[in-house]
C-alpha cells in the first residue's frame, strides 16, 4: 500500500521526529514541501553520498526539474530563491566546475588559516562584553555570540561596508525562515538582491583584500572569462547565506548539547577529548541545515525497489542521515563524543561539497573552548523543554539559547 507524502513542518518543531518518520518509511521517501510541491527524502546516509556525486542528479531547476520548467513553480514559491539562483549551488556539470573555479581562490586555505587570529579576537571581544552581565541576568547566545562569531568573520571576509552590515543579516534570517509567506519570502528576496548590488559596486570602486573584491577580479587562467553580473551577485548571496547560518547552528547546537550533557562537557573542558571531536558529533548529531532544497532526478534512478522519476525534485535531508542507525546503530539519537565513528554528510559530498567547511570548522574550534574558558559556571537559564527551534525545515538551531554566564 502506498502512503500518502509526509508533509514537512515549515515552521521545523520537529526536525528529528519528522526524519525519523521519514526514514522509517525507507531510504528514499515522498515528502511535500510547501504548496504542496512533492520531493523525495534521502534520510539514508549511503543513498544520500551516493546520489550526492551521482551525475544523474542535478541542482539545476532550468534543465532538470519538471515542474520548474512546466511552469508550476513560480515567482510565488516561498523556496523559489533557493531554486532560481545562477550560482554554483544549482549549477550542473560543466557549469558547475567553471563557478567553482572561478570562486574557489576566495576560499583557499591559505585565505581561511589567516583569519585565525581576527575569530580569536573577535570571540575574545564579545566573550568580554558578554562578562558584563549581572551573575542573575540570563543572556541569550545565539543571538551574542552564536550568530555574531561568524556574522563578523563574515562581514570583514566578505569586505561588507558597515552601512550594508545589519540589512544583510535581517535577509539572511528571512532566506532562511520557511514559515515566511510568499510575499514575505519575494520581497526579501529582492531586498537582498539590491543590498549585494550595492555591495559588488561598492567593491567595484574601493576594491580591497577580500572575497567580494577577489570574485568581481577573478578571471579563468584557461580562457579569460569571469563570473558574470547576475551570477556574481547569486553567487555573493550564496556565500553570504551559506556560510553565515550554518556556523550560528553548529556553535548554538554545540552549547547546547554540552550544556545537557555535563560528564562529556567535563571530558572535554578537562581535556580528555579535543573540541574537534565535539564538533563533528555536533554535525553529525544535529545537521546545520535539516533538509538542503533541491536536486533533481536527470534521468529515472532506481533504488532498491523505489523509482525516482526523471525530473522528480530530490531533498538531501542531512538531520536523517546523521542520525541513521545503518551507519551509528542503536545509539544514533545520542550525542556522544566519545563515539569512534562521528561520519556526517552535513557539508555535503561530492562536487558540490561545501567550499566553506574549513572556516566553519575553524571559528568552531576557536569559539567554543574559548566560551566554556571563560565562563566554567555556564548553565542553561530554562528548562530544555522550553527552547524552541528556529522556524524553517532547513535551518537547525534554536530561536534563544538563554543561559546563565556565572
Amino acid at each position: 500500500m502506498e502512503h500518502e507524502a509526509i508533509v514537512l513542518d515549515p515552521t521545523g518543531a520537529d526536525i528529528q521526529g519528522e526524519s525519523a518518520r521519514i526514514r522509517a518509511r525507507g531510504p528514499v521517501a515522498l515528502v511535500e514541501l510547501p504548496a504542496g510541491v512533492p520531493a523525495w527524502s534521502v534520510t539514508d546516509a549511503a543513498v544520500l553520498k551516493s546520489l550526492l556525486a551521482d551525475p544523474r542528479v542535478s541542482k539545476d531547476a532550468r534543465q532538470h526539474w519538471a515542474s520548474f520548467i512546466n511552469g508550476e513553480i513560480t515567482e510565488a514559491w516561498p523556496l523559489h530563491p533557493w531554486v532560481a539562483v545562477d550560482n554554483m549551488f544549482t549549477a550542473y556539470g560543466s557549469d558547475h566546475r567553471r563557478l567553482r573555479k572561478l570562486v574557489s581562490p576566495a576560499f583557499t586555505h591559505r585565505r581561511t588559516a589567516a583569519l585565525r587570529p581576527r575569530i580569536a579576537t573577535i570571540t575574545e571581544e564579545l566573550l568580554t562584553a558578554l562578562a558584563s552581565t549581572p551573575p542573575d541576568e540570563s543572556v541569550d547566545l545565539r543571538e551574542r555570540f552564536a550568530y555574531p562569531v561568524p556574522i563578523k568573520v563574515f562581514t570583514e571576509m566578505m569586505g561588507v561596508p558597515e552601512h550594508l552590515g545589519p540589512g544583510l543579516h535581517k535577509c539572511v534570517d528571512g532566506f532562511f525562515d520557511t514559515s515566511f509567506t510568499p510575499e514575505q519570502s519575494q520581497a526579501n528576496y529582492i531586498e537582498m538582491y539590491g543590498l549585494v548590488c550595492e555591495l559588488v559596486a561598492y567593491r567595484r570602486e574601493t576594491p580591497g583584500d577580500d572575497v567580494t573584491s577577489v570574485l568581481i577580479a577573478t578571471r579563468d587562467e584557461d580562457d579569460g572569462s569571469q563570473l558574470v553580473e547576475k551570477e556574481l551577485v547569486d553567487t555573493l548571496m550564496l556565500v553570504i547565506n551559506a556560510g553565515h547560518e550554518t556556523t550560528v547552528n553548529l556553535l548554538d547546537q554545540a552549547i547546547y548539547a554540552l550544556l545537557t550533557h555535563p560528564e562529556q562537557r567535563a571530558d572535554v573542558v578537562e581535556g580528555r577529548v579535543p573540541w574537534s571531536d565535539v564538533v563533528e558529533e555536533t554535525l553529525r548529531y544535529e545537521a546545520p541545515i535539516a533538509h538542503l532544497p533541491l536536486r533533481y532526478a536527470v534521468e529515472d534512478i532506481e533504488i532498491g525497489d523505489i523509482r525516482i522519476p526523471k525530473g522528480d525534485a530530490i531533498l538531501a535531508s542531512y538531520a536523517g542521515a546523521g542520525r541513521d542507525p545503518k551507519v551509528h546503530g542503536t545509539t544514533a539519537d545520542q550525542f556522544d563524543i566519545h563515539r569512534t565513528n562521528k561520519e556526517h554528510l552535513s557539508f555535503g559530498h561530492g562536487a558540490h561539497f561545501c567550499i566553506g567547511a574549513p572556516l566553519a570548522r575553524l571559528e568552531a574550534a576557536i569559539a567554543l573552548p574559548a566560551l566554556f574558558a571563560r565562563f566554567p559556571n555556564i548553565r542553561l537559564a530554562v528548562d530544555p523543554a522550553e527552547l524552541a527551534p528556529v522556524g524553517s525545515f532547513v535551518s537547525n538551531g534554536h530561536r534563544q539559547l538563554p543561559v546563565f554566564l556565572q
